[in-house]
């Protein structure tokens, strides 16, 4: 692989400070035991290395209101927000807390995916798992999100001119800050797969919008035969048909099997296969990481795909410094009975071999009938006859 086509990882320091508070579901080493895999493995080269920029006030403002920038900042130097604040912004709360160093946190994410979708546009795969804050509004703080990083990805690729992109989401929740920030841009395609009857509570089938969304509301218990079924079916159909020039992919962790906050079923392997197949699709690509709330799946899974996406060999035994690494960690969350040993010892699922069910197929039918506007509204029909 040539080396300015070769992918690179986005990162900081940050990430390995305490955050979120004991009681947090994010109050566990996430994105830090992922590079420290990647490493104890060595796949991560000094040069495929990005530092991750941290986003100034100017830049946040492009999508988010200043008076909600400057809530934020106050409350991180204060240390305490006030009630009609806390109201106001939705920060200060179990959902959103407010903790030292939340607002530099926040801004390095945002400037990491800045920085992702630039290396993006010279060709590359940008591998960034501390971004994916997909529920940011303008005006506040919404599920566990601050700043929402992939509209900044997408505003940066926009401004260098691209003219079709598509943000695909496979969280476990609907990725409804990014679908809402774009809705009627005729540059902009949303696609998402979530689980239904969870939080947001938004995405359903028909809802396309503004014309340029596909939101698949899968079942409990939603398998990698499921995730396969709808990729060949709908979603690399209509990425086909929409052509971007480049694609953002918010990689989510929490549809894996054994995620405390949500009922999916999916193996690392299935998503590591998604999120390929997704990138393959466009000249560039930018990746995201997103929710994800069992740590041992979620190091994994995210160590795991950066080396699928290079192309390394993975490991049938993991080296004795991933293990004890592995073995170091907790979650109160994930009730010890529930804790697979396997998750100390591998870094690769066995897929299931199983196949999609009959709701899934469904579906997909149905997805593919939904009118939609632009490059996707005859490939929509096409596809489905």
């Amino acid at each position: 692989m040539a080396a300015a086509s070769r992918p690179v990882f986005v990162g900081h320091e940050i990430y390995r400070r305490a955050a979120y508070g004991g009681n947090h579901p994010l109050a566990i080493p996430r994105v830090e035991t992922a590079v420290d895999l990647c490493r104890d493995l060595g796949w991560i080269d000094p040069a495929a290395w990005v530092e991750s920029p941290v986003a100034g006030a100017a830049t946040l403002g492009r999508f988010h209101d200043p008076a909600y920038i400057e809530a934020l900042r106050r409350a991180d130097e204060d240390g305490e927000i006030a009630p009609e604040t806390r109201g106001r912004y939705n920060l200060g709360t179990l959902e959103n807390p407010v903790f030292a160093g939340v607002f530099r946190r926040a801004s390095t994410s945002v400037g990491g995916s800045i920085a992702a979708a630039e290396q993006a546009l010279a060709g590359r795969i940008a591998y960034h798992p501390a971004g994916g804050t997909h529920h940011g509004r303008p005006d506040r703080a919404s599920g566990f999100c601050y700043f929402n990083d992939p509209v900044f990805a997408i505003l940066t690729a926009l401004d260098a001119g691209i003219g079709r992109l598509v943000h695909a989401d496979l969280d476990a929740h609907h990725g409804d800050g990014v679908q809402d920030a774009f809705a009627g841009d005729p540059r902009v395609y949303t696609i998402s797969i979530h689980e239904r009857e969870r939080w947001p509570h938004t995405g359903a089938l028909d809802d396309t919008g503004g014309g340029q969304s596909c939101n698949l509301p899968v079942a409990p218990g939603f398998t990698d035969a499921d995730l396969d079924l709808l990729m060949a079916d709908v979603v690399l159909p209509l990425v086909r048909r929409a052509a971007p020039e480049l694609v953002v992919v918010t990689c989510g962790a929490d549809g894996l099997a054994g995620d405390p906050l949500s009922r999916m079923a999916l193996t690392n392997r299935a998503l590591w296969d998604a999120a390929s197949a997704l990138a393959a699709e466009a000249p560039g690509a930018v990746i995201l990481g997103g929710g994800g709330y069992n740590p041992w799946t979620v190091a994994r899974c995210w160590a795991g795909l950066w080396g699928v996406l290079n192309g390394f060999a993975l490991p049938d035994r993991l080296p004795p410094a991933a293990v004890r690494r592995l073995e170091g960690l907790d979650c109160d969350l994930v009730d010890e009975e529930d804790r697979d040993p396997r998750w100390l010892t591998t870094l690769a699922d066995e897929r299931q071999d199983r196949t999609a069910r009959p709701g899934t197929a469904a579906l997909a039918r149905r997805a593919l009938n939904v009118p939609r506007r632009g490059r996707w509204s005859a490939g929509v029909q096409r596809a489905a006859a």
